[in-house]
Formats: structure tokens, C-alpha cells, sequence
């Protein structure tokens, strides 16, 4: 099966010797021992590491239950979350699909349009969403696991009252698919007490890599990739990606290139990419680095390009450090112009 290729010979001699990524292969053996071990920091959160193979199978069927009911009686889906609760999921939706798959109809889409909420405080955002799915039938998948970040909770209230006063509160309590905690929670406590659909958000796996689990799975499992549907590929690939515990790991290529430049100080990281169905997969990028970096404090700065130029973690830099990043950009897109 083919797939995408890390290629890192560009920057061969020119940023990076040869002998300097070999050298590496002692701190990835190091790495990826603590990993397997669960011996380093943050290992409580390795639940990723076996989910290829160790998931829950139980739950998997009821998410495609869940997925054929929403099929077959909703046009959308309100998808209510917020960072990794989306990212992930919308980043494959987005490059698997029609890019105007939303205005295709339900029969040329074969599946619910999937729209989003709670991502931001926006009230005008909140208000044409509304406006655009009241007179149509719509489910809501809100994926929270303490119910109370400010931005999801604001969303599901409003769309949970939309559903109780469109259906009524029986037929919209058959409507709201939570995945939440296990155990607890505001989500979980509503969830339980109006009779929801719940999938669970693993304690052991944080939310920027959680896309393979019911937070991400619900939302996606429509898509399909090589006529086989898009979770038995991402499971597939992901269990060849683990098994691979040396430099031939892709994974890790990126992981030491990008080392070896951030110790010459290059901490200016640009993704650009010419198709608008990645620009959410450049999204998850900046969480997926940003997030696990900037709480170690060994923050670069995360650039994607597409269409506009988005900067994180700015607001972090200094003014002398500012002016390192930009100089730092011009001088490796001149490069590259050259």
C-alpha cells in the first residue's frame, strides 16, 4: 500500500550532514524504549501504542450502529468539540472527500453532511449554524470528556435545546451521541440520566492523538479510502508504523531531522502544502507539535502555509525573538526560491 513519504534529502549538506541523522539512531533506540517500556515521562498517556490491536470491539460495533442510525435519519451532523476532539477527524475527512462534498446532496455524499460547533466563542458562527439546520434533520455527537470547556459547552446547550424543541425530549434524547469520560463528569452524569448514546474518550490516550478512538471514529466512518473503509486502513498503518522501532520509522526520520535543527537553531518550522482539502491537516500539525512541545517550554514556532500564512505561539516570543523567527523564514524561502 502506498502512502505518504517523509523525504528529508533536500536538506542534506545544505542544513543536515549525512552522519548527523546516524548519529541519532542511539537517541531513537533510547526514545523509543522508554516508549515501549512506559518508563518515561508522560507515560500514562501511551494507551495509543497497542490500539491497533487492543481496541474496543464492543464499542466499535455500536459506533457503526450509531453511524447507519445518524445515515439514515439526520442530514447533518453536528459535530460538537474543540482541538483534538476535531482536528484529526476533519483532517481526513476533509482530504478524503469532494471538497464540496457539503453541498452535494445526502445521496451523491451517501452520508449526513458533518458540520462543527464549540471550536470557538464565535455567537455569529453559532447563530447561522443554527439557522442552517433547524428546518433539517440533525444529530449531535458532542465529545467532551469534562463537559465543561467553555467553548463545547456553550454549542451542545444551544443545539440540545434546538433538538428538545424541534422533536421533543424523548426522540432528542435518541439523537445525542456523547463520548465522554468513562466514569464522570457533566457529560457523562446527562448522559446517563437522559438515556444517550455514549462512547468513551481513553484516559490513556491524550486528545490530540486520540483520532483512532470513538473521539474520532463516529465522525469519520463514512469515509472509505482503496474501497476499504478508512478506520481498517488508519488501524493498519498504524500498527506497521509502530513495529518499525529504528531510523527506517519515518516517525522518527521527521523526529530527528527536526531535533538536529532546532539545535542549530532553527526554530521556525513552516508546513506548506498547495490543496485546500489539507489545510486541516496542517491545523492538526500545529496541535500535534505545538501542544506536546509548548508544555515542556521547548517551543519552535509552528507555521502552515496554504492559502494564508497562521502563526502559533507568537504571543510566547519575545521581540528579539520575533525578529530570529522572521529572519529565519526569509532566509529559507529564499532559499528555496534559489
Amino acid at each position: 500500500m502506498s502512502h505518504i513519504k517523509f523525504d528529508y534529502s533536500k536538506v542534506l549538506d545544505k542544513f543536515v550532514a549525512p552522519h548527523e541523522v546516524e548519529y541519532m539512531q542511539s537517541q531513537v533506540t533510547a526514545a523509543d524504549e522508554l516508549i515501549r517500556k512506559g518508563t518515561g515521562a508522560g507515560s500514562d498517556f501511551l494507551g495509543w501504542l497497542d490500539l491497533p490491536e487492543n481496541y474496543d470491539r464492543e464499542e466499535f460495533d455500536r459506533i457503526l450502529k450509531a453511524a447507519e442510525q445518524i445515515k439514515s435519519d439526520s442530514d447533518v451532523l453536528v459535530v460538537i468539540g474543540i482541538g483534538g476532539s476535531y482536528l484529526g477527524a476533519k483532517a481526513a475527512i476533509d482530504f478524503l472527500n469532494h471538497h464540496f462534498a457539503n453541498l452535494q446532496t445526502k445521496e451523491e455524499r451517501k452520508a449526513p453532511q458533518i458540520l462543527y460547533a464549540g471550536n470557538s466563542i464565535s455567537s455569529t458562527y453559532l447563530a447561522d449554524l443554527v439557522e442552517y439546520v433547524a428546518d433539517k434533520d440533525f444529530s449531535v455527537n458532542v465529545i467532551s470528556k469534562s463537559g465543561t470547556t467553555t467553548e463545547p459547552a456553550i454549542a451542545f446547550r444551544v443545539f440540545k435545546e434546538l433538538l428538545v424543541k424541534k422533536y421533543g425530549q424523548e426522540e432528542a434524547n435518541k439523537r445525542i451521541y456523547a463520548t465522554t469520560d468513562r466514569q464522570k463528569g457533566a457529560v457523562k452524569v446527562e448522559a446517563d440520566a437522559n438515556g444517550w448514546e455514549t462512547f468513551v474518550v481513553p484516559d490513556d490516550i491524550g486528545g490530540r492523538f486520540s483520532v483512532l478512538t470513538a473521539v474520532g471514529l463516529l465522525q469519520s466512518q463514512h469515509q472509505e479510502l482503496t474501497s476499504k473503509p478508512l478506520w481498517k486502513v488508519r488501524m493498519q498503518l498504524a500498527k506497521t508504523t509502530l513495529q518499525i522501532k529504528s531510523l527506517k520509522n519515518e516517525a522518527y526520520q521527521y523526529a530527528a531531522v527536526r531535533n538536529i535543527l532546532y539545535r542549530k537553531g532553527y526554530a521556525t518550522e513552516i508546513l506548506v502544502n498547495y490543496e485546500p482539502s489539507l489545510q486541516y491537516f496542517s491545523e492538526w500539525w500545529k496541535q500535534l507539535a505545538g501542544e506536546s512541545e509548548g508544555k515542556t517550554k521547548k517551543v519552535s514556532t509552528q507555521l502552515q502555509q496554504t492559502s494564508q500564512l497562521t502563526c502559533t505561539h507568537l504571543v510566547n516570543l519575545s521581540k528579539r525573538e520575533l525578529v530570529s523567527c522572521l529572519k529565519q523564514l526569509f532566509v529559507l524561502t529564499n532559499h528555496v526560491k534559489t
